[in-house]
């Protein structure tokens, strides 16, 4: 707990790095002019479509009798947009997090371990091929997931536990393989994943359960429709700001385990599940 704590304050006093905010431009103007587009085109033809849809539709009917008789008729107008905007922030989420692990990741786990651990060796256990499979793997389990479990959502305790561990798991698949497939080995990725599986998903939990902050901002753009073109790019920004904030988190806590690690003796004897057969793997790391 002590690590996953030291790195959360590193990982924050590193965003205000001046490397770090230039490093963050690009992928925030990408975003941003990627989702501001995408809304210029086909906003207006999305809402309409969805309240047409919910117009016609016999199984919400219910929905208007309620809103009529609560004196809430004047939000009809509104949840067309906010069925989009729930549709549409686990896409935006997944954007921001593979733009900050593709064109930031790198320079900042190259950063960190050139400010703190200069002399760490670079082992290669992964490429960019591999990571791009991995992190298209794991986004679309994760997506799947999401639609698998969205009938839970109608569930109280589910609809506020289910998004932030999906996103949790996801977020902690991505960076932990980006954050060491240039300094570990396969052996030594394995190991970590392995070792520290709790604090690693507690870590992308939390920074699944900060992603939600964005959706205020989408909601009240679609409250507040004057501010709409303003409150957009603040959330495309906070969104990227958690996944860069993510990203340093990640790379300080497993670049100190991975140093960690190395410093040991001896490397333990441990299980990993490949192809659904057992395999024992002996684990020898030599001390530096």
């Amino acid at each position: 707990m002590k690590k996953v704590i030291d790195s959360f304050w590193r990982a924050f006093a590193y965003c205000f790095h001046p490397k770090v905010v230039m490093l963050s431009v690009l992928p925030l103007i990408l975003m941003a002019v990627i989702v501001m587009g995408l809304g210029a085109l086909y906003w207006d033809v999305a809402v309409n479509g969805v309240r047409d849809w919910m117009d016609t539709s016999r199984a919400l009917g219910w929905i208007w009798v309620w809103l009529e008789r609560m004196g809430l008729m004047s939000l009809k107008a509104v949840v067309a947009s906010l069925v989009i905007i729930l549709c549409v922030t686990p896409l935006v989420m997944v954007m921001a997090l593979v733009a900050v692990s593709f064109m930031m990741t790198p320079a900042l786990v190259s950063m960190v371990a050139a400010r703190r651990f200069p002399g760490l060796e670079r082992k290669q256990g992964g490429s960019v091929l591999q990571s791009v499979v991995w992190t298209v793997l794991s986004v679309v389990l994760a997506i799947g997931a999401l639609v698998l479990s969205l009938p839970l959502w109608w569930l109280p305790p589910m609809a506020l536990v289910l998004p932030p561990l999906i996103w949790g798991w996801l977020t902690y698949r991505v960076m932990s393989y980006d954050v060491l497939a240039e300094h570990a080995s396969k052996l030594e990725r394995l190991e970590l994943m392995r070792r520290y599986r709790l604090q690693l998903l507690g870590m992308g939990v939390l920074t699944g359960m900060m992603g939600v902050a964005p959706g205020f901002a989408w909601a009240s753009g679609a409250v507040f429709a004057a501010a709409f073109v303003v409150l957009i790019p603040v959330a495309v920004w906070i969104y990227t700001l958690v996944f860069i904030f993510s990203s340093l988190w990640f790379a300080h806590f497993l670049l100190q385990a991975l140093h960690e690690i190395r410093e040991e003796p001896e490397g333990g004897v441990h299980q990993t599940q490949v192809d659904g057969a057992v395999q024992d793997v002996a684990f020898r790391i030599e001390k530096q």
